[in-house]
This record gives C-alpha cells, sequence and structure tokens, in this order.
C-alpha cells in the first residue's frame, strides 16, 4: 500500500530540510512505499529553493506551487487533490510531528484494516514536548466541546496529523475548510459518515524555527461553523453522506 505524505508549506525555509530528511530516512528505513507531497503555498521566503535543493536527494518528493488562493487548509487540499498513493497523511512541515509516529499509523492501518487512523497527543503513551500553555487550555475546551457536540470519545479532533485511506478521502469531498478548520472537518467528517477508524497515541514538539501560522482568535468562528456543520449533518441529513 503507497503512502502519500501531503504537507503544507509557507514560509519553513528553516525547518523543511531536517523535516523532509527525517520522513524520508524513516520511511525508508521501513521499506514503506511512499511519495512525500509538498505544497509550497506560496512561501515570500526560500523554500521553493530548498525544495528544489532537496529533490536532488529525496526521490520521493513532489512539489507544486499553490499560486492562490492561499492559506493552511487550501494547502493542503491542493495536495489532497493530487496525491498518487492508496492512503494519505497530513503531516506538518514544522517537525512537531514524529515519522516514527506515521510509521505506526501505516501499519495500524493495515493491520485493522480501517478507513483512518487518529493519533492523540492526551492518551496513555502520547506526549506533548515545549506545548504553550495558552494553547494547550485552549485546545483541551475546545476538544471538550466538539466531544461533546457530536457525542464521541475521541479526544484530539484538532490534531492535524492523521491518515486516510485514499477511498475515505474521497467520501469526504467536498471540502469546505480553506484554513485550518481543515483540521477539524476531515476527522469529523470521517467519524459522522460512518468510517471505521482507529486511534494511537503520538507526540507533538513545539517548532524550532519561525512562528506558527495558527492564529487562534481568527479561527474560533471558523472551527465553530465547521462543528455546526457536522451536528447538522449528523442529526439532520437521514444519512445521505454515509459510507457506502
Amino acid at each position: 500500500m503507497k503512502l502519500s505524505v501531503v504537507i503544507p508549506a509557507y514560509n519553513e525555509e528553516e525547518s523543511i530540510s531536517e523535516t523532509l530528511r527525517s520522513l524520508y530516512t524513516t520511511l525508508k528505513k521501513y521499506d514503506i512505499p511512499h511519495e512525500i507531497w509538498v505544497t509550497n503555498d506560496n512561501s515570500k521566503d526560500n523554500t521553493l529553493g530548498v525544495l528544489q535543493d532537496l529533490q536532488k536527494e529525496i526521490p520521493t518528493l513532489v512539489f507544486e506551487t499553490n499560486k492562490g488562493p492561499n492559506g493552511f487548509g487550501y494547502a493542503v487540499r491542493y495536495g489532497l487533490e493530487r496525491f498518487s498513493g492508496d492512503c494519505v497523511a497530513v503531516f506538518m512541515a514544522d517537525m512537531s510531528d514524529d515519522p516514527e509516529d506515521l510509521v505506526k499509523y501505516y501499519h495500524t492501518m493495515i493491520e485493522q484494516n480501517v478507513d483512518a487512523v487518529f493519533g492523540s497527543r492526551w492518551i496513555k503513551g502520547g506526549k506533548v514536548i515545549d506545548y504553550p500553555a495558552v494553547k494547550k487550555f485552549i485546545n483541551r475546551i475546545a476538544n471538550f466541546i466538539i466531544k461533546v457536540t457530536i457525542g464521541i470519545s475521541y479526544n484530539d479532533t484538532t490534531n492535524a496529523f492523521k491518515l486516510y485511506k485514499r477511498e475515505t478521502m474521497e467520501g469526504l469531498k467536498p471540502f469546505l475548510s480553506p484554513h485550518f478548520n481543515l483540521t477539524v472537518e476531515l476527522p469529523l467528517k470521517t467519524i459522522v459518515r460512518g468510517y471505521s477508524y482507529s486511534v494511537v497515541p503520538n507526540s507533538w514538539t513545539n517548532r524550532k524555527y519561525g512562528e506558527s501560522k495558527l492564529k487562534i482568535k481568527e479561527m474560533g468562528s471558523r472551527y465553530f461553523f465547521i462543528l455546526v456543520y457536522c451536528f447538522v449533518e449528523k442529526f439532520f441529513s437521514r444519512g445521505d453522506y454515509m459510507k457506502k
């Protein structure tokens, strides 16, 4: 089963080399057939130049520049419309996600034959390193609200780092979110539409370079919109979008 790894990258010239080298080395070590699909989201720094250099040493690296519209959700969606694998993971360019966790996701999907694999940083075996206190507080409140509203036990919906079968991803379309709320849209649609999933512990490490692209003040209403949409779909769509 070929794995595609979609990575959105905006002004990540300092982080992207270490991220991609680590990812490639790990996937090669476990002999996992894969492609690394990077969307350069119209970066204003030298991200594109770095990717061009990396392509000479990483044979599985594919990248394109998203001319616009731009934003985290658009960049991820750009890759999700173009990847070639049998399954696809969303992975961060800033080294916050661990390639070893991705291997765990991949093997879990194969062994349990599930439609998706979600990580959780907040269950036994999960961990966060240098997680900002305010961000953690908001994260836990947001995930609690999502759990109660949708009626699920999963406690890390807002974490983008997840793995989906190609058929699952096709079943989640059309995508609605142009921004970070895509991280909530994908797993909630997966759950609401009846796709199977497993949850495994994963780790998260705060970025070493640059600044986070997530602006919490701008995202509240957008997360709420997706949450309301998925609530309405679950309880009022009469199963029209359920997995066939």
